[in-house]
């Protein structure tokens, strides 16, 4: 199927743009920290990982995938290959938003990569820049990264004993936080919401929670652990799904509290992440 993908063809999408223009408001925060209550924990400041709901491309039904994702062909490379996971991203932080200001996201892509495994067959890998700005200065910085592949039977990790932890919170992810999740980031991805899809189109045994749902509950976790210091740098990669009404345990590690983990009920590791911190804030 390799020589089948024309990857001169879709790196010419290398570059190309898609803007928006969002603003936080009080009603949107109030959402986000009502969705999140319970399975994370906040600080005073503005949580972490609400910039993800903010100028998401808002496309007309006749203008989705099967998948519930924008089609392909437009903003993002045509790829030749059904299924899609956000990988990994890579954020760098150097201002907050602030409440009822304009926010601005320009989207670009930055590389399209074509790779050969032999357990999975051909990946194609989509590495987006994400910038969100306001009064023209730079907020948040972030290098996304899509993979594209073939369909597969889902095999489930293999379980792992987890790292001694200095802090940890156990979770069960419902129905109705993964809905409302999709709602707030007007994310139309069927294996969020749609049971019958989700298990016999792309073979998953449940409901998948979303990578950025499970990473913003890690960089709140992390601030919540140093609320004296400010997370600079963020960076997360996702091993294997989650599912809905499984229980999942977030932890920092015992020994480098900046590295964390996402573990599930038989301990199989889901996604790890590393953390950044700039000085003590002068407060």
């Amino acid at each position: 199927m390799s020589e089948k993908i024309d990857i001169d063809n879709l790196r010419t999408w290398i570059g190309k743009q898609d803007c928006g223009s969002d603003i936080i408001t009080a009603e949107l925060l109030q959402r986000f920290r009502a969705t999140l209550c319970g399975y994370t924990e906040f600080t005073e400041q503005l949580p972490l990982g609400i910039h993800w709901c903010l100028a998401q491309p808002a496309v007309a039904p006749n203008d989705l995938g099967v998948d519930g994702h924008p089609a392909k062909g437009r903003f993002l490379p045509p790829v030749p290959l059904p299924r899609r996971m956000w990988a990994s991203s890579r954020l760098r932080f150097h201002q907050s938003p602030c409440l009822g200001s304009i926010i601005e996201r320009t989207s670009t892509i930055a590389d399209v990569v074509l790779k050969v495994s032999t357990v999975s067959g051909p990946l194609v890998f989509v590495h987006i820049d994400h910038e969100y700005a306001q009064n023209k200065e730079t907020l948040i910085q972030e290098r996304q990264t899509i993979v594209y592949r073939q369909p597969s039977v889902f095999k489930a990790p293999e379980a792992q004993e987890p790292k001694a932890s200095a802090r940890a919170l156990n979770i069960v992810p419902d129905t109705t936080l993964l809905f409302r999740y999709s709602a707030i980031t007007f994310n139309g991805h069927r294996i969020h919401y749609d049971h019958n899809y989700t298990t016999s189109e792309e073979g998953y045994p449940g409901l998948v929670v979303q990578g950025p749902l499970m990473a913003t509950l890690l960089m709140n976790l992390a601030q919540a652990n140093q609320p004296k210091h400010t997370l600079q740098e963020f960076e997360f990669r996702g091993v294997a799904p989650a599912f809905v009404d499984h229980a999942l345990q977030l932890a920092l590690n015992k020994e480098d509290t900046n590295s964390l983990e996402i573990r599930n009920h038989e301990g199989a590791l889901l996604m790890s992440a590393r953390a950044q911190f700039g000085d003590d804030d002068e407060s």
